[in-house]
């Protein structure tokens, strides 16, 4: 029942549910308890900034932990909070700081479900006896010919999280359920309601969840004061346009905000973080059709060794969806090759790997992008060399 795949009584086989206090964490401890398993919730505090307790979006905070207490005691099981605050600093909070002032643009929601939810969540559940960890993640896991766990986009393509979630190990997946891959988001709060959740009309809570203003520069300035340091606005064919006061103000591929004016339509195209230079250019410059990956995670049958040459999707950014590329692997290193060009990929990005552009496909994994080769940055040799010179 909804996706677990678990034998034995239900009242004999315990569940832990990772409970964010959202609606959809909500709604499946109480279609699990409903079943008639032994549930019992989870929630984990991983941060406390005040003005953001409240804020609607956010997660993993007072209000949020509230609220999950008070579906626990509704649904009548065992609900414990668990501090994490200094591993979610250190792992999240802080590497995603670290990320932007080398001029990358991380994603920290993949980080938080590789280091801090899955990883030790399941440390967790495994030492309460759980036969599984669910959660209310919009993907969907189900059992492979071989007998492992496969991960696979959700039902509700609006709703899919998968792109998030592709650092899920094979050993993770086999303990992993995600009962709601397989609905949309518009029957888990018709649930909510039915059962009469007090959080059935919350608002779904934000990528970045630990950002109090909305605003990330003023997490990594308070946090990396010293190294917001100001700098150049360099056009690709060398002319300096203006200064900024950080890289960490600009992403790949921002055209509105640059604080340069320019007769001719202007992206950034390169953060040159060793010189503090924003690199801008036209559009056409942005063009990406080779990206190499760091940091991988395979999930596909055969070694990833073995799947030099194979015809794969990626998705390179969560809005977009898969796209048709080849998947190269040589002496250990990993690159994709998109024969219909991307514009605007960034370092810091996940590149997820699936089998297929079907809207139902397998997650094969992915990696996290390091370098986009931008041909027209290259003709400049503006990695290398001083803009404007040649090799």
């Amino acid at each position: 029942m909804y996706g677990l795949d678990l034998t034995g009584h239900p009242a004999e086989t315990r569940v832990v549910v990772a409970m964010s206090g959202g609606v959809d964490s909500s709604v499946v401890a109480a279609l699990l308890k409903r079943a008639g398993y032994d549930v019992v919730g989870l929630t984990l505090q991983l941060y406390d900034h005040g003005e953001a307790v409240h804020r609607a979006g956010a997660c993993c905070a007072g209000q949020d932990i509230h609220d999950a207490r008070r579906v626990a005691e509704k649904l009548g099981i065992p609900h414990y909070v668990l501090d994490y605050e200094s591993r979610f600093r250190e792992d999240v909070i802080e590497r995603f700081a670290d990320s932007y002032l080398a001029g990358e643009t991380p994603v920290p929601c993949i980080e938080c479900n590789k280091k801090i939810k899955f990883r030790d969540l399941l440390n967790t559940a495994r030492d309460l006896g759980a036969r599984a960890l669910a959660t209310g993640h919009y993907v969907a896991s189900r059992a492979l010919p071989n007998g492992k766990r496969g991960l696979f986009r959700a039902a509700d393509p609006d709703k899919d999280q998968s792109y998030f979630l592709y650092g899920t190990t094979a050993d993770q997946l086999d303990l992993l359920r995600f009962p709601l891959g397989e609905m949309p988001k518009s029957e888990t709060r018709a649930i909510a309601h039915e059962l009469g959740l007090s959080v059935a009309d919350k608002s779904d809570s934000q990528d970045i969840c630990f950002v109090p203003s909305g605003k990330y520069t003023d997490v990594i300035e308070r946090l990396r004061p010293e190294a917001v340091n100001p700098g150049d606005i360099v056009h690709l064919d060398g002319r300096i346009l203006g200064q900024h006061s950080g890289i960490i103000h600009y992403t790949i591929g921002q055209r509105r905000g640059l604080g340069v004016a320019s007769g001719e339509p202007l992206y950034v195209i390169k953060l040159d973080a060793a010189s503090a230079r924003v690199i801008v250019g036209p559009r056409e410059a942005l063009e990406t059709r080779l990206v190499y990956l760091r940091d991988i995670n395979w999930l596909g049958d055969m070694p990833i060794a073995d799947a030099n040459g194979l015809p794969i999707a990626v998705r390179v950014r969560s809005t977009r969806p898969p796209q048709a590329a080849i998947l190269h692997v040589n002496d250990g290193n990993v690159m994709v090759e998109l024969p219909d060009a991307e514009f605007g990929v960034s370092p810091g990005q996940a590149c997820v790997f699936y089998e297929s552009v079907d809207p139902r496909s397998r997650v094969l994994g992915g990696g996290s992008i390091v370098t986009p080769q931008h041909p027209r940055v290259e003709a400049r040799n503006i990695i290398n060399y001083p803009l404007g010179l040649s090799a």
